[in-house]
């Protein structure tokens, strides 16, 4: 427990958690309200077709704040202190204080899990309220097992994040291949074109949870199931990689 209260007051010390948590708030919400003006359009000229899925689709694409949130809980021990500081790595502060690593990795996860939670609830609150004030009375009821769903998404998207921080021991790599994924265009939806493995990916079987897709084949509990299987092994091979690996390399 004081290792989780120590990575959790950690992670909060962090300056980028705080424009991680900015970003979760408002990209969410912003998705959302534009997709709203394009659906009330729709809707005053009697075409709409997607109007339950407003809302959803903010939460689907605006996930950036929490892989930041995943990516800076592992970067952060990796950064290098100024001279005056010694020059080290907080990474080897940690290890001093908490000689099991498996026991720090645990406790960076539940970490990272709890203020992935804290970080959805935010914006699932702003999305619902941007979606409110644009369309007003045509809003869609937000069903609770999606918004749980959502829930799910984000925080797996974390974890994700983190398990591959852990690996490549760098924020960069993970930061451009989960933000392009998420924002830019679907690694997942391009190889499901080459291949039908590809919708097994987990950002595809992610947002099963909470969205509905023209070529769904999981239930919302299924796809929440796969992607927990492809947070539980990722976790398992960085912890390996973690636990064999020369913290000063």
């Amino acid at each position: 427990m004081r290792a989780f209260n120590a990575e959790l007051s950690k992670l909060f010390s962090l300056p980028g958690i705080w424009l991680a948590y900015l970003i979760g708030a408002i990209a969410p919400a912003a998705i959302s309200a534009l997709e709203s003006m394009a659906q009330k359009e729709e809707i005053l000229a009697g075409v709409s077709t997607r109007l339950s899925e407003v809302g959803y689709i903010g939460l689907a694409l605006g996930v950036q704040g929490v892989i930041i949130l995943g990516v800076l809980a592992v970067s952060s021990e990796y950064l290098t202190e100024s001279s005056e500081s010694g020059g080290g790595q907080q990474i080897t502060t940690s290890l001093t204080v908490v000689s099991s690593r498996f026991h720090l990795l645990l406790a960076k996860a539940c970490a990272v899990t709890v203020t992935s939670i804290l970080l959805s609830v935010v914006a699932i609150m702003t999305t619902i309220s941007a979606t409110h004030f644009v369309l007003g009375e045509y809003t869609p009821a937000f069903e609770v097992s999606k918004l749980i769903g959502a829930v799910c998404y984000w925080t797996f998207t974390a974890l994700l994040a983190f398990g591959i921080t852990v690996l490549t021991r760098n924020g960069i790599i993970p930061l451009a291949v989960l933000i392009i994924n998420t924002s830019v265009v679907s690694f997942s939806f391009l190889l499901s074109k080459v291949t039908k493995l590809a919708l097994y990916l987990p950002d595809r079987v992610g947002i099963e949870m909470f969205m509905f897709t023209s070529d769904r084949f999981l239930t919302p509990f299924t796809g929440g199931l796969v992607m927990f299987a492809w947070v539980f092994v990722l976790f398992i091979v960085a912890a390996i990689v973690f636990h064999r690996r020369d913290v000063a390399a």
